[in-house]
């Protein structure tokens, strides 16, 4: 029995996140439904990341056991054949047994992708944020460095984990123009959940000047029992890789 690792992409939009659930579309039944129609025996993937609904990625790395008597490339070739057009596997390769694509990540990048304009954009709308009234990057200089480090980060999320801790580490985070969107990137060795919308919801609100940049300071101060409002849609967001030592 070998074990495979795989990078996956997809368009989120229409499914209910990356886990399966009861009723309702998700990555999860749909890649396990193209292995089970390649002689698949397993009950469940294991992934990276369990996207919320509508999110997207790009570099979503799931995990599982097949016995499999041809190549990678093959492997990934039969995979795609019996994926929807919305999800693709990227990559496919064999891997030690002690693999987890959760538990043996060290750090995962999303990318959060928005635009201003007063007028809606219904090609653009499906991959970002439309943003009006339009904000200032002057206003959020240095805001994205307090973002690095070990804080507690209840007021943007909850642990996935009732009871778990809210502590993250985030490794690198900034905005960048990219051509005609404003692209925001961070990297941390986990998020709670919602925490990447809420932190965008969040600089957006000090970009139209709606906020004060140092609450952020108070925010990280101790644990909150409920996040703060505001909630960047789920269309703008994309997990785009996951991180493993070596």
């Amino acid at each position: 029995m070998a074990h495979y690792k795989v990078i996956l992409a997809y368009d989120g939009t229409d499914y209910q996140g990356f886990q399966r659930q009861a009723e309702g579309r998700t990555i999860q039944a749909s890649v396990e439904s193209a292995l089970y129609k390649i002689g698949w025996k397993g009950t469940s993937i294991n992934g990276a990341g369990r996207t919320d609904a509508g999110v997207h990625a790009s570099g979503q790395v799931i995990g599982f056991e097949h016995d499999w008597d041809h190549p990678d490339r093959d492997l990934q070739a039969a995979l795609n054949a019996n994926l929807p057009l919305d999800i693709a596997a990227l990559s496919v390769e064999q891997v030690s047994s002690d693999f987890h694509p959760r538990y043996s990540a060290i750090g995962r990048r999303y990318l959060y992708r928005l635009f201003c304009d007063e007028i809606r954009q219904p090609l653009k709308e499906r991959y970002a944020w439309r943003v009006w009234p339009p904000m200032s990057m002057e206003r959020l200089a240095g805001f994205p460095e307090k973002l690095v480090g070990e804080h507690d980060f209840s007021a943007f999320g909850t642990s996935p984990k009732p009871g778990g801790s809210t502590v993250r580490q985030i490794f690198y985070a900034s905005w960048r123009n990219d051509q005609e969107y404003l692209l925001f990137e961070i990297l941390g060795n986990a998020f709670l959940y919602h925490m990447v919308r809420r932190l965008v919801s969040y600089q957006v609100e000090v970009g139209q000047g709606k906020r004060d940049p140092e609450d952020f300071n108070q925010l990280v101060i101790g644990n909150h029992e409920e996040p703060i409002r505001g909630l960047a849609p789920a269309s703008g967001l994309t997990l785009s890789d996951v991180r493993y030592p070596n």
